[in-house]
């Protein structure tokens, strides 16, 4: 099937899209946008393939389910469009840069400029119905964006990956740890950031890696 993805994934991902787990999938979500409110808008569920090519991936953010209040998703994991409040998450995220590197701490949560800089921010599910978080978990995009690491996994060298919290990390076990720096923590939800977000210093240390491997730095 033509998925509209951005042609640098496309190349990548052409096959997945023709798999019966994709078709399935792609069914569900035409029905379920007949008869919902679907988060993010549909031009916006492959944003961060659109933001971040395959070719400039440098770093890899996993988190779990789009946002599911109005307005909020924008198709960037723990990212939010400008004017939106910033969500807890990614309050938490900002004051560990802030601790970590010493910058100071945005107005805005869009993170689309960590995206143009090599950051593929990517959610293990890229839809969710309004007001009802993990609505579209186990309907096919789990093994679709599984598919994306395995491919940036094999095909890449020299990445970084963030995964916090338990899921990200059980996700995270395809990835090849002799090619890439892997990076875990508590999530940094209020529940959790006390338990090891705070304090995990992963942004100087994806810096120092990439470094160290001839990529530039981020600019968090």
């Amino acid at each position: 099937m033509d998925v509209k993805i951005a042609d640098s994934w496309k190349a990548h991902l052409e096959e997945e899209f023709s798999k019966p787990y994709f078709e399935k999938l792609a069914l569900f979500l035409r029905e379920e946008v007949q008869k919902e409110k679907v988060y993010p808008p549909g031009k916006l569920i492959f944003n961060a393939f659109e933001k971040c090519s395959f070719e400039d991936t440098k770093v890899v953010i996993l988190g779990q389910d789009p946002y599911h209040g109005a307005g909020q998703a924008n198709g960037l994991s723990f990212s939010v469009s400008d004017g939106v409040r910033v969500p807890p998450s990614l309050k938490n995220i900002f004051q560990e840069i802030k601790d970590d590197l010493g910058k100071e701490i945005p107005k805005s949560g869009n993170l689309e400029r960590w995206a143009s800089q090599g950051v593929l921010m990517l959610n293990a599910v890229l839809t969710v119905q309004a007001s009802k978080p993990a609505s579209h978990s186990k309907k096919g995009w789990e093994e679709f964006t599984s598919a994306v690491l395995k491919l940036v996994s094999d095909e890449k060298e020299n990445l970084v990956f963030l995964l916090w919290g338990k899921n990200a990390q059980k996700r995270g076990e395809i990835i090849d740890r002799e090619k890439h720096l892997v990076l875990e923590s508590a999530h940094p939800s209020p529940y959790s950031v006390h338990s090891g977000f705070f304090g995990n210093k992963h942004f100087s240390q994806a810096n120092n890696y990439l470094k160290e491997n001839g990529k530039d730095e981020i600019d968090w």
